[in-house]
């Protein structure tokens, strides 16, 4: 396993204030739950020997990279959700970057568009993932369907260390990937699986 753990990445994906906290326009109503659980699959994967990419929205504050359906929330001189250098875009408390850890900036719902993520993965020997963040209908489904596009040859996301709005909405797009051969183990089967 222990070859493995060095060709496997964990992918951390927004795991921000802006999407965590309630209040903001951003909020992802079930991400403040499964943030204990982020916690211990990140720590897990440190002590394995598992990259941790943090994979994070940092935007423009005028919002120019931003996608067409949410740019008003930059009109009128307002500071929007995830601009870089806001408390927004901060990691949501308890989750810290170290040493040894790869952060990636995305724009788009896949860390895979319009990024080097693929290359980064490929120049470190990675051929597994597992996937841990929010939101399960966009950033995570989008992330994976990528990953299956690009033949890793594991993609695992962890059910109870991800999150949607509602069970429901989290449920089905968890249905649907496990469809196209993805993984869909909870932290602690993962834990146990990988020890």
């Amino acid at each position: 396993m222990e070859d493995q753990s060095k060709r496997t990445a964990l992918l951390v994906i927004d795991m921000q204030k802006d999407f965590i906290e309630e209040g903001s326009v951003m909020w992802v109503k079930g991400g403040k739950a499964v943030v204990p659980n982020v916690i211990e699959a990140v720590e897990f994967a440190r002590r394995r020997g598992i990259l941790v990419v943090w994979v994070v929205r940092e935007h423009d504050p005028q919002g120019r990279d931003v996608e067409l359906f949410r740019q008003h929330f930059y009109s009128s001189g307002k500071v929007g959700p995830m601009s870089k250098g806001s408390v927004g875009a901060e990691l949501v408390d308890g989750l810290v970057i170290r040493e040894g850890d790869y952060k990636l900036v995305k724009t788009r719902f896949s860390a895979f568009f319009a990024t080097h993520l693929h290359s980064v993965l490929q120049g470190a020997g990675i051929n597994s993932l597992v996937i841990a963040g929010v939101q399960t209908p966009n950033c995570i489904r989008q992330t994976v369907f990528d990953a299956v596009e690009l033949d890793y040859r594991s993609v695992t996301v962890l059910v109870d260390a991800t999150a949607a709005a509602t069970p429901e909405v989290h449920h089905a797009n968890i249905f649907d990937m496990k469809n196209v051969g993805v993984s869909t183990p909870t932290l602690q089967e993962w834990l146990q699986s990988a020890a």
